[in-house]
């Protein structure tokens, strides 16, 4: 581990005074109420599940503390902005500690990488393995910066209601000078010679909802945000950032209703009036949808309040969705960083077994997270919290054979890695796959990360964050802009905030 982090910025607050409704209480739906509240509106948030956090729940048994989703944390100055804008800064919620190494890539029991924090290091490193390749890496991530700056600055902090959002002559000019519409694989196969330092690279997009091949060299940004601004860890896990986050909103005012799921949105004249809660009439001026897409529409609307067709969401391409395991063991495990790579199988394989081929992987990679090489309260003195993540296609058939198959191939390969047989240590045991994530998030086709970021699903392209067909109706998280992973569906509450708090001073103006 290396520095904390402690920032504070201040921000501001006015007020408008109408009801609203926030369905959900992942980082979008705490980001959007929270935002709101500091308008002026009265804030419900209706959340599902007994806890706060969405895929970020909390998990916790016999003195382990599991985080059941996120475990990277990464794009600090996301979070710093938001709390500041509460007129707070992380640092009065958590600890956050910078790691180094920022993870271990694993590619056999005998060839394991750490890959170090810092920029002097990382090129250091990327000489050792490839002759010139230090080099190449500075133009590389200098580029990945540009396109970094370009889509966190100009593009994510846009509604994306329309092209026009995006005709301005920062956006032509940051595009004309980075490669942005050639595949991510072109363009790291440009700058490094070595097979081990490209599938390094171009890891990130496994998550992204496309082959490397088919990625856009745009999203080489996620190597900034990985080498440059570096890999970090709020001390108790990422539910501390959940915590930070619920305290904020209710500081603002929102009230939080748990086991309370939506059941319908109500409608008049094609406008929110609404929703049915547990059976109990709510009223409200403006409805938030930080919930499943998909979902609130095939679900909670009638089939001509809906924007989009079943037809619509079946041609959607999704992000992948994940077989995880949650391990307490009740000793250490040596050869274990906090964050591990499994780059043992052949990446382009496993891609299209999630992308290309949909089916269960024969030879997938893997991650694992052990915190407590980090973390000392998340886990009973002298023993270890393993979180085990296998990316999968959405929609596959989830049985008990098909997850015990895959745990025992997990416990043979951290056998071989560790020396030691997980099977005669495990003090607390838990699965979670595409049946949970349908039941407890009402996922479609059990996705985990959303809405996959490729070409054709790229900003206006989008599910919108307003509907069309229901004035009030309004949009958030990893199904519409800007699309997957933690800091994105934060910004994502903040912009849908600022969309419902223009529009309404337009119609009062």
């Amino acid at each position: 581990m290396e520095q904390s982090l402690d920032i504070c910025t201040f921000g501001r607050t006015s007020t408008m005074g109408s009801s609203a409704i926030v369905i959900g209480s992942g980082f979008a739906g705490l980001s959007a109420s929270a935002s709101l509240a500091r308008q002026g509106f009265t804030v419900t948030v209706f959340e599902k599940n007994e806890a706060p956090g969405g895929r970020a729940r909390v998990w916790r048994e016999k003195g382990y503390t599991f985080d059941m989703g996120p475990s990277w944390y990464w794009m600090p100055e996301v979070f710093e902005d938001y709390f500041g804008s509460f007129s707070t800064c992380t640092a009065d919620h958590y600890q956050l500690v910078r790691l180094d190494p920022s993870y271990q890539v694993i590619h056999s029991a005998t060839d394991r990488w750490d890959i170090p924090a810092g920029i002097p290091a990382l090129k250091a490193f990327f000489e050792r393995i490839e002759p010139g390749a230090g080099n190449q890496l500075m133009d590389f991530l200098a580029e990945a910066r540009m396109k970094y700056e370009l889509g966190m600055g100009d593009l994510v902090h846009q509604p994306a209601l329309s092209w026009g959002e995006f005709a301005r002559w920062s956006v032509f000019t940051g595009m004309m000078r980075s490669t942005v519409f050639s595949s991510l694989r072109s363009h790291v196969r440009k700058h490094f010679k070595d097979e081990r330092l490209r599938m390094l690279l171009e890891f990130p997009v496994l998550f992204l909802g496309a082959t490397p091949q088919d990625t856009p060299a745009l999203y080489s940004l996620m190597n900034h945000a990985d080498m440059a601004l570096g890999t970090w860890y709020p001390i108790g896990g990422m539910g501390k950032v959940v915590d930070g986050m619920v305290k904020v909103a209710k500081d603002a005012g929102v009230q939080f209703r748990f086991n309370a799921p939506v059941e319908q949105l109500i409608v008049a004249d094609g406008r929110i009036t609404g929703a049915i809660v547990n059976g109990e009439i709510i009223n409200a001026d403006v409805v938030v949808a930080a919930a499943d897409y998909h979902h609130v529409e095939r679900d909670l609307l009638s089939a001509d309040q809906c924007d989009h067709s079943e037809n619509y969401w079946g041609k959607r391409v999704m992000a992948p969705s994940s077989l995880l395991f949650y391990w307490g063991v009740d000793r250490r495990l040596p050869g274990l960083r906090h964050h591990n790579l499994f780059f043992d199988e052949a990446l382009d394989q496993h891609a299209r077994d999630i992308y290309t081929d949909p089916k269960w992987p024969e030879h997938p990679l893997m991650y694992v997270c052990c915190p407590s090489v980090t973390d000392a309260s998340i886990a009973p003195p002298g023993h270890e919290n393993l979180f085990v993540l296998i990316p999968i296609a959405p929609g596959l058939t989830d049985t008990a054979e098909v997850r015990e198959h895959h745990r025992e191939r997990v416990m043979t390969k951290l056998g071989g890695i560790t020396g030691v047989d997980l099977s005669e240590h495990l003090v607390v045991e838990r699965s979670y796959c595409i049946n949970d994530f349908i039941a407890d998030y009402n996922a479609y086709r059990g996705n985990a990360y959303g809405l996959a970021n490729t070409l054709r699903q790229t900003a206006v392209l989008k599910p919108s964050m307003k509907s069309r067909k229901v004035k009030g109706l309004y949009f958030a998280g990893q199904l519409t802009v800007p699309g997957p992973g933690v800091p994105p569906s934060l910004i994502s509450g903040q912009v849908v905030a600022d969309l419902i708090v223009k529009e309404l001073k337009n119609r009062t103006a």
